[in-house]
């Protein structure tokens, strides 16, 4: 099976590291670079420029919306989705949209004046369980690939997510077997709207990580690898997920 991986805002291959020895076993993986897109849509057009003639597709967070574009254009070419730590809506209009893009813009400023790293310290504390906070470990490893990235990258990749589409219409389009993950203490992409898209996708399961945040492959590798395995296992024909009802629950 060929699997790409997709990783999510400011993100490189770093954040599928701590999972991918154990995905070889059954797939042969990819992790496309869009780092210097500027819009989901010409990320999209990246990855299946270089993809396989079919695949399964595996998007974190901004990762997720690519995914979603992707399939949006070649859903032929989809053989299976997975969506962790993500969403589908499109930036919400007036005082929320202008709140987020505040905050976006906010983070831009400090990567600008004072680099990426120190960007990166004070946007991963709301990113982690808070019992991971201070795991030195797990914050050098996400704040080390924070700063591989630079403030025009991170520019570009706000500029797409805020003129992100909504993929309400999408959602019940999807005919592949789908994963929707997310970690229960996840404050940047909330479990909620992980049962939502569950619930629109028709042939979806929904896995719930407890005492995970919103970088699950890094902070919860087992049980993320764990599902991901069930998810590629399964065969196409035999898919047994519905909407809403088959929600589980893993510990990390």
């Amino acid at each position: 099976m060929n699997l790409l991986l997709l990783p999510g805002l400011l993100c490189d291959r770093a954040v599928w590291s701590p999972i991918v020895r154990k995905l070889e076993a059954v797939a042969q993986y990819d992790v496309p670079d869009y780092s210097d897109a500027r819009s989901l849509a010409s990320m999209a057009d990246s990855v299946l420029a270089d993809a396989p003639a079919t695949f399964a597709l595996a998007g974190h967070s901004l990762g997720g919306r690519v995914a979603l574009e992707i399939v949006r254009r070649a859903p032929e070419r989809v053989e299976r989705l997975a969506l962790l730590s993500t969403g589908f809506r499109a930036c919400p209009p007036g005082a929320a949209g202008e709140e987020e893009r505040a905050r976006r813009i906010a983070l831009l400023a400090l990567a600008q004046e004072k680099g990426m790293r120190e960007m990166a310290r004070k946007w991963v504390q709301p990113m982690v369980h808070p019992a991971r906070r201070a795991d030195v470990t797990l914050i050098d490893a996400i704040l080390d690939m924070f700063e591989r990235r630079n403030p025009e990258q991170f520019a570009g990749q706000i500029e797409a997510l805020l003129a992100r589409p909504d993929a309400s219409a999408l959602l019940p389009t999807i005919a592949c077997p789908a994963l929707v993950l997310v970690g229960r203490e996840d404050s940047w992409a909330a479990p909620a709207q992980h049962e939502e898209m569950a619930a629109m996708i028709p042939r979806s399961e929904l896995v719930i990580v407890e005492n995970c945040g919103h970088m699950s492959p890094m902070e919860c590798p087992g049980a993320v690898a764990g599902a991901l395995l069930a998810w590629m296992r399964m065969p196409t024909n035999d898919f047994a997920g519905t909407p809403a009802t088959a929600n589980k629950l893993m510990s990390a």
